[in-house]
């Protein structure tokens, strides 16, 4: 069977010579945009409980996290050989500051590496877990936290994932991210200095930015110093900043139907990197989170099957037209 796209799993079977499952962590961090170090309440989109599956709570011990994590995956897939700890929720490179914190921002604020370090130790010696995911923001990636992670991948895999979620600084100060591409940029390269695994997350469909757009942009993401790359179609969850700007005018926004995302996913990523392996095509949230449900309750895997046999149908794979 012909592989269509460098998929995230294989880069991980090429990596360990067998299936790896991720563990979704919620260690309790929060962002440099809450707590008023760079802004508050967060980017406009954000609502972690939205992505978070029903073990992961910051109420939890780590540890605590994983074991169920990894019942959770044993009961719901096949077995997988090893885990990888994804340190998901916020930004879990971040040492927020004591003052000023409100809510869930008090509840496990670090301010040194060494706690930043026990936080992960129970991924980093448990028995199972083959490597350690980083969720993070650009701009909390300071040289002695990559030291630290450069020493750690001599001993594991270890990998850092970014947020960029756009390439365009105007949507990026309308979406409250408290930084500018070029910052993401700097970040990576610091990373891939390292010899650290390097990922990024971008999202479709935020105000003022349309297909034809992205379909530029991905000359530049291109040239990226970038292992694998995660897309997320924009989401509309109920409670945030965003749900307010788009009730307030919807005409900024794209409004992606499954069928027109996956024609355009299709267009995009025949123009990506081939090298970039593809971790997600898209974002799954539950519709009972959602503003406005433009795709019904069909879950990723499914979306992820109509893709496959668009790149079919066409005859087209990633990267023949880069």
């Amino acid at each position: 069977m012909v592989e269509r796209y460098f998929s995230y799993k294989n880069y991980l079977i090429r990596q360990f010579g067998t299936r790896m499952q991720k563990l979704t962590i919620d260690a309790g961090f929060t962002c440099p945009n809450r707590d008023g170090t760079v802004g508050w309440n967060g980017c406009t989109y954000c609502d972690n409980e939205a992505f978070n599956p029903s073990y992961c709570t910051p109420q939890k011990s780590v540890l605590q996290q994983l074991e169920e994590g990894i019942e959770f995956h044993k009961n719901r897939y096949r077995r997988a050989e090893g885990y990888l700890a994804y340190f998901q929720a916020y930004s879990n490179t971040y040492l927020g500051r004591m003052d000023g914190l409100r809510g869930r921002d008090a509840m496990h604020c670090v301010s040194t590496l060494e706690q930043l370090k026990e936080i992960y130790q129970p991924a980093i010696e448990h028995p199972l877990v083959k490597g350690i995911v980083i969720g993070t923001r650009p701009d909390c990636l300071e040289e002695y936290k990559l030291d630290f992670f450069a020493e750690l991948s001599q001993k594991m895999f270890v990998s850092i994932e970014i947020g960029i979620e756009s390439i365009h600084d105007e949507t990026l100060r309308r979406i409250n991210r408290g930084h500018d591409f070029q910052c993401a940029i700097d970040a990576l390269q610091k990373i891939r200095a390292k010899n650290i695994h390097a990922g990024a997350h971008f999202i479709f469909g935020l105000p003022e930015e349309t297909p034809e757009l992205w379909k530029e942009d991905v000359k530049i993401i291109n040239t990226l110093p970038l292992n694998s790359i995660k897309f997320h179609q924009l989401q509309i969850i109920r409670g945030t900043q965003m749900e307010k700007d788009y009730l307030a005018d919807s005409k900024p926004f794209y409004p992606f139907t499954m069928d027109t995302y996956i024609d355009f996913i299709v267009d995009f990523v025949e123009r990506l990197n081939p090298d970039f392996a593809i971790e997600r095509f898209a974002g799954e949230v539950p519709p009972r989170f959602l503003a406005v449900n433009h795709w019904g309750t069909i879950r990723y895997d499914v979306v992820l099957q109509k893709i496959v046999k668009e790149f079919e149908r066409r005859g087209t794979w990633q990267g023949k037209g880069c």
